[in-house]
């Protein structure tokens, strides 16, 4: 089955209690899509929907901002990260780069269960989209990727793939222009299948090819979201 949905599907924790819970319920929400970028994350209303001080709340926030998933400004408060068309183009370039190479070395790391840990996170992703849960599908597909890495076996690489995948998230968010920004069916099947053979340089083509076809279903022009009520999307279901 896939890994749990923690925190650490995509933010190594650094912080325990209710900023820790904070911290993963919001950043859930931010990778699933349910807070788009540009979101105003107000201190109060936060606290009152998570029954929190704002000490835990600005904590929270903070940590966040270290991950690049929100936005401090000065005098105007939090906001979910708004990446600019420049910034898309640079993310997907940096993991064109780094996760080709990485789905290489994961080919030469392979193990039975490995396989068997991302065929799970394929049948959960084409579940929820199967559902219409396009956000967990996404932050499913994403999690895919990061897998790979940790496959692969390289520390400081797979950190920098996990930041992209991240930022990736809201990039999908913001300019996707159809459901194909999520992972093709067929694209992981077509990894996991080099992987398990052990073919690097098939898994590392493969790859190569899977960002360009995400990277071309997005519409990289820049857009304004509407405003969001948090509690409408954040507050716990009775």
């Amino acid at each position: 089955m896939p890994t749990k949905n923690t925190l650490t599907d995509f933010i190594q924790p650094t912080l325990t209690g209710p900023s820790a819970r904070l911290v993963a319920s919001l950043s859930m929400a931010i990778h699933e899509n349910k807070l788009l970028p540009g979101t105003k994350l107000g201190e109060d209303e936060l606290g009152d929907i998570f029954k929190v001080s704002r000490t835990v709340v600005r904590t929270a926030l903070q940590e966040l901002s270290h991950a690049e998933l929100v936005e401090l400004k000065r005098n105007r408060g939090a906001f979910v990260s708004q990446p600019t068309v420049r910034e898309a183009r640079e993310v997907f370039e940096a993991r064109a780069l780094l996760e080709p190479r990485t789905a290489r070395s994961a080919a030469e790391r392979m193990t039975e269960g490995a396989a068997a840990r991302l065929e799970a996170h394929i049948a959960a992703e084409h579940a929820a989209i199967e559902a219409g849960e396009a956000g967990k599908a996404l932050r499913l597909s994403g999690h895919f990727h990061i897998e790979i890495s940790r496959i692969a076996d390289q520390t400081t690489i797979a950190g920098f793939i996990e930041r992209l995948v991240a930022r990736s998230s809201l990039i999908i968010a913001l300019y996707w222009k159809r459901q194909s920004a999520l992972c093709e069916k067929h694209a992981h099947h077509a990894l996991v299948d080099a992987l398990r053979r052990g073919d690097g340089a098939d898994a590392e083509e493969l790859m190569k090819s899977h960002l360009l076809d995400i990277l071309t279903a997005l519409d990289l022009r820049e857009v304004v979201q509407p405003p969001i009520d948090l509690k409408d999307i954040l507050r716990p279901a009775p």
